[in-house]
């Protein structure tokens, strides 16, 4: 059997963290009611002029900047004629002849090593609509509420050769842009598409094979599975002549775990691009960049090095809050008003997360009072309160977002560090307990645990664990 090689280039989709949207002054947020966000202008009515937003453009460059690109100094907008039913004016405003950047490239790390993948440019360009099928009636209607979002599309070179590449480039990407600012990179609310074109050839050709697109991926899993099985088509094909491979975009079915034909892909002269004579050139002059690269957050390989290094965490630790941007602001903003990384790290990681899970929110989705958060984590270093309390705290901030510290002096839940109370509990439940005396006196040192239980069940779980077990063992000791 021959050998073959898998050949990919990526589209990727990303939606610029906007108020408004690229070219009308509408909201550009998530979420809202169907055709909410809509004007004469971005419905596509007659004589509406378009107005280019200059924060897309900021986040254009801060894009350029974090993938190593070369910034065009006068970028200007083109049409690109095609016509589906969510997009109204029957063109779209993009850039092919002078987008923003071009030339870049990223770096990727997998179980064979780093890589770079090189970027053939990056462009600005308006989002379409979006139509939504109504199974029971048969229907399908237009929500113009995505209609001019700002995206970036960010158009690699064919330098993947496998699903892991792939999934590792899409990673960093994200890493990239949202420490960056220029994207929430939510792939579950279309913040981040993903557009696979893929060919197969020989082992040693430098013919590139037939290409098809994979359209609107949103799933790094959904991604590698789709393109595992599109792969094993093309091979199959060239292998038997069950088929003939032709130039065409294909959808995925993740319930089937199948892509199927949408149509034949076009080629540039199909959608008959030309300049847009309704928006003036912009220039990006060299101070322009430099503000965009000072006002750039720290990214997150060097937060990553930092934490490490300077804050002595692991880098397991580290890897897990600089895998995203919401829990790296969460650990920065509560830092801010009590500064114990390895604590804070270790209440995020352990049970915030936890939290979180519990309630069907992922990562990118936590919202938290970090001053509060710091307070209780305060509250348990101090030993006010202990972890058992400061748990069952955590959930009343997460969800009702209450004052620990207030929340504690209402309701009682100090710790107790009377050492007359605490051996009165000791004496008790020994008493209760000259069974397992016995045994942690013939060895059995496991009988601790089930007695710090009993007594801490006796003080209402306010007592301080740590002297619980200094007064526990004086006891046994003396017995």
């Amino acid at each position: 059997m021959k050998q073959y090689e898998v050949v990919m280039g990526l589209e990727v989709h990303v939606e610029l963290a906007t108020q408004s949207k690229l070219f009308c002054s509408c909201s550009a947020k998530f979420g809202a009611d169907a055709n909410e966000n809509v004007c004469p202008a971005c419905a596509g009515m007659p004589g509406m002029p378009a107005v280019t937003n200059k924060r897309a453009v900021e986040l254009g460059i801060a894009a350029a900047i974090v993938t190593n690109s070369e910034i065009t100094r006068v970028m200007s907008f083109d049409k690109k004629s095609y016509f589906y039913p969510d997009l109204p004016t029957g063109y779209q405003i993009t850039q092919l002849y002078a987008p923003i950047c071009k030339n870049g490239w990223v770096e990727i790390e997998t179980g064979k090593g780093k890589k770079k993948i090189t970027l053939k440019q990056i462009h600005i360009e308006e989002d379409a609509g979006k139509l939504v099928h109504d199974s029971r009636t048969g229907t399908t209607l237009v929500d113009f509420n995505r209609t001019s979002v700002p995206l970036v599309e960010i158009v690699s070179n064919p330098d993947f050769r496998s699903a892991e590449e792939v999934v590792a480039y899409l990673e960093k990407l994200r890493s990239l842009l949202s420490f960056a600012g220029v994207s929430d990179c939510k792939m579950q609310e279309g913040s981040m598409r993903c557009d696979v074109n893929i060919s197969v050839r020989e082992y040693g050709s430098d013919t590139l094979g037939t290409r098809t697109e994979i359209k609107n991926m949103n799933s790094l899993k959904a991604i590698a599975a789709a393109i595992e099985f599109e792969s094993g088509r093309h091979i199959d094909a060239l292998e038997t002549g069950s088929e003939t491979l032709v130039q065409e975009t294909r959808r995925w079915d993740d319930n089937i775990g199948e892509t199927f034909a949408m149509r034949e892909k076009e080629n540039a002269t199909d959608y008959r691009y030309f300049p847009n004579p309704e928006l003036m050139p912009v220039v990006i002059d060299g101070d322009w960049i430099e503000r965009v690269r000072i006002s750039l957050p720290e990214p997150a390989d060097l937060k990553f090095e930092r934490m490490t290094v300077q804050l002595g965490l692991s880098e397991y630790d580290s890897k897990i809050i600089t895998g995203s941007k919401n829990l790296s602001d969460i650990f920065d903003k509560t830092r801010a008003h009590f500064d114990n990384p390895k604590e804070i790290v270790n209440w995020i990681i352990v049970e915030l997360l936890s939290i979180a899970k519990g309630d069907n929110k992922g990562e990118d989705d936590i919202s938290i009072d970090c001053e509060k958060f710091a307070k209780l984590i305060e509250l348990v270093d101090g030993r006010t309160i202990n972890r058992n309390v400061g748990k069952k705290l955590l959930v009343k901030v997460f969800e009702e977002g209450i004052d620990p510290a207030e929340y504690v002096k209402e309701k009682g839940l100090g710790l107790i560090s009377d050492t007359g109370i605490i051996e009165d509990a000791i004496k008790a439940a020994l008493a209760e307990n000259a069974k397992s005396v016995d045994e942690y006196k013939n060895g059995n040192a496991k009988v601790i645990g089930f007695f710090v239980g009993r007594i801490m069940k006796k003080l209402g779980g306010k007592a301080d664990p740590k002297l619980v077990n200094e007064l526990l063992m004086k006891a046994l000791s003396d017995r």
